[in-house]
């Protein structure tokens, strides 16, 4: 399967004109991006960031997809002004799409109107050759204060040389209220910064961000990676970091003052070596996968037709189809394929007590069924055994799998990384204990998919989204990484099955390979000595 995979591809998405939506201030942009499958269904493959009042939008986050040269591979982009926190597009408005095929995109830069009126939108299609990315750490001291009331709220932008003009690589959080803003570690692939170059242009402004979109420019520097390499090193404190090479923020001649000796940016970078989801699972990691089902009340009578676990006389139901479509994707990757499988929300005998992590299999010494197909004949067999209960929790199961995460995690290469699916049909009843379980989770090799079925109102599963983008627990503490996805299975039910896999697991390359570089893992199979080299 790993074989098949030609090249990646990263795409970069910014419009230019978009309708204005909002009442009072301008719309707040995403781009969706969806491909087409084998019998013409579209299905999500990525989304980018919202950019708040914005009417030409330089989406920041990038998308990788693999490129096939042998297939037409049919991609829509769709842009739409996003007014709350719900996954759901359809209660977004509606700015315009565009549908082309990435090999349109892949050879040069694609602009067209969209339908609704003179609205470009510009996609940059560039393969993916150096896995090399820049690890920065960045600070800046007595920044101008562009705020009558207040302190100016800080943010940087990235930029990479390109023959059309300049390239947005990467945009950080705002720091608010500061100006000696400390920002959080972040990382750039060198693709898209420089493409590679160390001594190709970069470009990086500073601005002070404003809810309305008019966001005010503090300063500007270009530079190369070589000579931020070079100052990285040489001056680790406060100064004109290269200031020959304008690498400093608010620097005089873009404001006419003075220039003092700890007036500037601090910014510490290396760069390194970083292994692709390839390289992890070639060289013997391997992807734990567990399922754990919801058996509470909310389901309905499992002989009643209404029901979410009727099997129908098709042999189906919505979760069984969910079981098959992400665990038929999932078990390529595991070499023994015996996955533990667990139910959750029921009273099980012989006591009846109401059991948040029981294995369909009622062994609790031995809880793995052998493959797909085990777990699916352990659920058909579990079912009629369990009476449906409740309350709907899923702290239990994450900090279960967590446990064996943890364990994992005392290993000096990258072995192992755990996945839990979760089917469910309602909203999650413990939410304070949920989001513990899961910002611990996040600094652990493990990802959590849940997957929506029935048609219940699944709002609450947005607790993932923080207001900075990352989940926080109850007592304020920051998720490490995104490690949550949710896909509401009905608007997979016409599609077919590889289109909810594709939409489900299109995040878990990602998180593998972010936490495991993070950790500065290497494959088990690999040079340890190679994981991690400083580019000159």
């Amino acid at each position: 399967m790993a074989a098949q995979c030609v090249t990646k591809v990263e795409l970069t998405v910014s419009c230019e004109n978009l309708m204005d939506k909002d009442i009072g201030s301008k719309s707040d942009p995403l781009c969706v991006l969806l491909m087409n499958s084998s019998d013409s269904q579209w299905f999500e493959v990525a989304r980018t960031e919202k950019v708040q009042n914005c009417l030409n939008p330089k989406f920041a986050k990038k998308v990788s997809i693999d490129y096939y040269f042998e297939i037409v591979q049919k991609l829509k982009f769709g842009i739409y002004d996003i007014d709350n926190k719900t996954v759901d597009l359809n209660d977004d408005d509606f700015l315009g799409e565009l549908e082309c095929t990435l090999g349109q995109v892949k050879c040069f830069l694609y602009s067209h109107p969209l339908p609704l009126q003179q609205t470009h939108t510009c996609i940059i299609a560039e393969e993916i050759k150096d896995n090399r990315v820049v690890n920065f750490e960045v600070q800046a001291r007595k920044l101008d204060n562009k705020d009558f009331f207040g302190k100016s709220d800080p943010y940087l932008e990235f930029y990479k040389q390109t023959e059309t003009g300049w390239q947005l690589a990467h945009r950080t959080e705002v720091v608010k209220n500061n100006l000696n803003p400390c920002w959080r570690p972040f990382r750039i692939p060198l693709q898209s910064l420089c493409g590679g170059d160390m001594e190709k242009p970069i470009k990086v402004e500073c601005y002070d961000y404003d809810n309305d979109g008019s966001h005010d420019l503090i300063g500007a520097f270009e530079t190369t990676m070589t000579h931020l390499q070079q100052a990285s090193h040489v001056s680790p404190v406060f100064s004109p970091v290269c200031l020959r090479y304008q690498t400093v923020i608010c620097n005089s001649v873009l404001h006419k003052k003075t220039v003092f000796s700890n007036y500037g940016l601090k910014c510490i970078m290396h760069v390194v070596k970083e292994y692709t989801f390839l390289d992890y699972i070639m060289g013997g990691c391997q992807i734990n996968f567990t399922v754990a089902i919801d058996f509470t009340g909310s389901n309905g009578d499992p002989k009643s037709p209404q029901s979410l676990h009727y099997i129908s006389p098709q042999g189906v139901n919505e979760y069984l189809s969910a079981i098959w479509s992400v665990g038929n994707v999932i078990q390529d990757y595991d070499s023994d394929k015996m996955f533990p499988a667990f139910g959750f929300g029921a009273q099980i005998p012989p006591t009846w007590q109401v059991s948040h992590e029981f294995p369909l299999n009622f062994n609790p010494s031995n809880p793995f069924c052998a493959g797909v197909e085990g777990v699916v004949q352990a659920y058909r067999a579990c079912l009629p055994q369990v009476k449906l209960y409740g309350p709907t929790n899923f702290s239990p199961i994450i900090n279960h799998v967590a446990c064996f995460a943890k364990q994992a995690l005392q290993q000096t290469t990258a072995s192992q990384y755990f996945v839990l699916l979760i089917i469910t049909d309602g909203v999650i009843t413990d939410m304070d204990e949920t989001r513990n379980a899961i910002v611990n989770a996040s600094r652990l090799p493990m990802s959590v998919i849940i997957v929506g079925v029935g048609g219940a109102d699944f709002s609450a599963m947005e607790f993932l989204d923080g207001d900075d983008g990352r989940l926080r627990s109850q007592t304020g503490e920051a998720a490490l990484r995104d490690i949550v996805q949710f896909v509401p299975f009905r608007q997979f039910q016409n599609a077919p099955r590889e289109a909810l896999s594709k939409s489900v697991l299109a995040e878990i390359p990602g998180q593998l390979v972010e936490f495991l570089n993070t950790m500065k893992l290497a494959p088990p199979n690999s040079n340890p000595a190679s994981a991690m080299t400083v580019s000159s």
